[in-house]
Formats: C-alpha cells, structure tokens, sequence
C-alpha cells in the first residue's frame, strides 16, 4: 500500500500517535515515521538517567498505548496477581517504576509494527502541496503528524558558558555542596539525590513551587475542563498557560521528610542567588514556544499560520487549521500543541493528539 501517513518526529509522542493509528486499521506499509534513533524511549532515557529518576510522576493512565483503559495499573495488577496496584490507582498514589515503563514502551514498540515504519531521518521542513504535505522532498503524504519534542534545554542567560553550571538533564554527578536553580518536578528530584549522595543543597527559586499531583490540575484532563479552556478567549488561554506553566512537584512524605531533615542538620537551605558555588545544577525545563523549533518557525512562516505570542493556535484537536480540510490533515502533538491541550506535553497530551488525528484520517478515507 501506498504512505499516506507521515509521522515527524521518533519520540514518545510519536510512538502513541502511532499506535492510534495501527489500532485504527492503518497498515505500517501505509505510515512513514521520520526519526533520528528507532528507540523511540532514547530522549526520554537519558534524560530520566540524568535526574536518577525512578518513577513516574503520571498514574496508571500515563502509558503509550491509544486507549486510556485498561492502563498500567491493571496490567500491573494481573502481572502480579495482586489488587494492590489497582487500590493505589484508586488512591493517585501508582506510580510505576522507570524500569516498567520502558519495558511498556518496547512492548507497544514491537506490537505495533513501529520499526517496520521508522525511517532514520530528520525532517527539517514540512511543505503544502497539492495532494497534502512534502517532507524534506519526499511524499506528498495526505495526513501528517508534527511531534517534534521539546525544542532544547533551557539554561538562565546569566549561567550559558559558565563550567559550574550542568542542566538537570545532562550527565552529571555531585560536589560537596550542590546549588540547585529551579523548583519543580527535576529540580526536587536532584535535591532528594544530592543529599542522598551526601551533598549540601542550597536551592535557588524566584518563587515557592506548587504542590500538585500531576503536572496539570485534573480537570483540565477531562471533557468539561477542556471544553472550558477551549471557550476561553486568547488573553484568557495565554493567561491559563502561563499560570499552568509554574513550578510543581507531588505533595507527600516521600518528598518532604528529606528536606526537612536536612535543613534541620544545615544541608538543605534556600537562596535568592547562585553566589560562589563550585556546583550549579539548572533544573529549568525546556525551551518554549514554536520560534526555538526551526521546524515549526519556518512552518508558520511560509504558510502564514496564526500563532498567539509563542503559541500555534491549532484547532480543538490539535490540527492546524490552515492547512487542514476533508483531504488532507497537518496536526502537532507534544509541547507544540497546548493551545489545543494544555498537558500537551504528557503522554494524556499524546493520546489526545493522536485521537483527533486518527479521526482525521478516518474521514478521508
């Protein structure tokens, strides 16, 4: 069969687009994934070593097949012959092991046919022509999928070039005493690691961190809390975004019985500023916005896109209008994404994406 299906981009959230679409009927011979490693877990992997992280922050939905149920916690249950699983997803409190899910990755991996599709290539420009979308040259393809990642590591201007400073997400190990810039998901992870490691911890934050469960609040991974975001005006989304955007981490014992103990010893302390330290370790996320992605900034720039400050304002399901019809179908999914799903970055945010798309297709057919 001819490729009518281009996925841009080998990661995470390529991987849930597509297995939505095997599931949906789409042979592999009919999809082409554009990737630079058939790992899609590859990013995700080191980064995840980098932070020594051990679990999930998601729950037993945050998996990358295209259905919500049954999710890791019932499959966890009946590999285990064991209801605890399921009585801790009922409390939010599963959160499954890195280790079981990269094991869940390779298994969608190898049943959906993934490698059967992937070619190693990077695309560097998505073009409309007549009968859909060019690839660097190659296609045209009807239906195309954009799930670029996040478009770098974001470093404080004030410490780009300074060899004390490491991001959270490079390699790094721990000096005696360990600044660490930033107050969210990583950053408390590398506080709980440095002073494991035997370290001081001074923290650096402009702000106290939220406390949250999950990286959004959970209404707005339902319907009625999406359809609320979607009504809302421009001003009113780019507020919510940027407010949703904050520093968070989990609440819990797990968390807070460290630190406090190491405070109360003279290891654990918070400050405005950096100082002298030997050590700085950036725990500040990511780049945001369309214009770090070459990508996406010359997409919007040769087809006229509407974006709203660093957003692309997609559609509801996450296709962008501009270049969208009965025929044919162009939709971002990942961070690129949350004018349209604020999580757009989670795997929720993935699955989201990858529905309104199989849709798409579905209807062209």
């Amino acid at each position: 069969m001819p490729e009518r299906c281009a996925i841009v981009g080998g990661g995470l959230a390529g991987l849930v687009a597509y297995a939505a679409l095997r599931r949906g009927g789409v042979e592999p011979g009919e999809i082409a994934v554009f990737g630079e490693d058939p790992d899609p877990a590859a990013v995700w992997r080191r980064r995840a070593a980098a932070i020594r992280q051990r679990r999930m922050r998601s729950e037993s939905d945050g998996h990358c097949l295209p259905s919500t149920f049954p999710g890791l916690a019932v499959r966890a249950a009946v590999r285990r012959r064991s209801v605890r699983p399921l009585l801790a997803s009922l409390l939010d409190r599963y959160h499954p092991t890195v280790a079981e899910f990269l094991d869940h990755v390779e298994r969608v991996r190898e049943r959906s046919g993934w490698d059967r599709s992937f070619r190693p290539r990077k695309v560097t420009r998505v073009r409309s022509v007549d009968g859909g979308f060019e690839l660097d040259g190659d296609g045209p393809f009807r239906h195309v999928l954009i799930a670029p990642g996040h478009p770098g590591l974001a470093m404080p201007a004030e410490l780009v070039g300074d060899a004390r400073a490491v991001h959270a997400y490079e390699p790094h190990d721990y000096a005696d005493e360990v600044v660490v810039v930033g107050a969210g998901m990583a950053a408390a992870t590398e506080w709980l690691n440095a002073l494991a490691a035997g370290a001081s911890v001074v923290s650096v934050r402009r702000r106290e961190p939220e406390r949250r469960p999950l990286n959004l609040p959970r209404p707005l991974f339902t319907r009625r809390g999406l359809a609320t975001f979607h009504a809302s005006s421009d001003a009113d989304r780019v507020s919510a975004l940027r407010r949703w955007s904050a520093a968070s981490y989990p609440p819990g014992p797990e968390w807070d019985e460290p630190i406090v103990a190491a405070a109360r010893e003279g290891r654990f302390r918070v400050e405005a500023s950096v100082n002298g330290a030997a050590q700085i370790v950036c725990a500040t996320g990511f780049l945001r916005g369309f214009r770090h992605d070459p990508l996406l900034r010359d997409l919007v720039a040769e087809h006229g896109l509407r974006t709203v400050e660093s957003w692309i304002a997609v559609d509801a399901d996450s296709t962008v209008p501009e270049l969208t019809d009965e025929t044919r179908t162009l939709a971002l999914s990942g961070a690129c994404a949350q004018w349209a799903f604020p999580g757009a970055d989670t795997l929720a945010g993935a699955r989201y994406a990858a529905h309104g798309f199989l849709r798409r297709v579905k209807l062209s057919r």
